[in-house]
């Protein structure tokens, strides 16, 4: 049995934070569903989108652990977005946090190196 993953994140203006999920993201989203919502698929059946609901805007909570933590950091600083923070852990995991202009936390993790 497969498993079709959909992470979601509110935002107040969509129109807004789209460009800054195109460079978080490194492209243009997957797909556009309606005119408040854009689809970035991540791995494969696996999506992350963002979508205008201001009421719930800026505590969306996503992590997402990948085998190229630092090249994909890397890529990230050069769209010209730095972490807001990092974290490591036991074992040598780190947790590399990006925030948006709302405070939704979008997190990559991973073995340095």
């Amino acid at each position: 049995m497969g498993l079709d993953l959909f992470a979601g994140i509110p935002v107040t203006d969509y129109a807004a934070a789209l460009p800054w999920y195109e460079r978080l993201f490194g492209k243009e989203p997957s797909f556009l569903p309606n005119e408040i919502e854009a689809v970035w698929e991540v791995a494969e059946h696996r999506y992350i989108y963002i979508v205008q609901q201001p009421e719930r805007a800026g505590n969306a909570l996503v992590f997402s652990y990948v085998s190229d933590l630092d090249d994909r950091v890397a890529q990230i600083a050069r769209r010209g977005i730095e972490p807001a923070g990092r974290e490591t852990f036991d074992g040598g995991v780190t947790k590399v946090i990006y925030q948006d202009a709302e405070g939704n936390e979008i997190s990559f993790g991973g073995v340095p190196g």
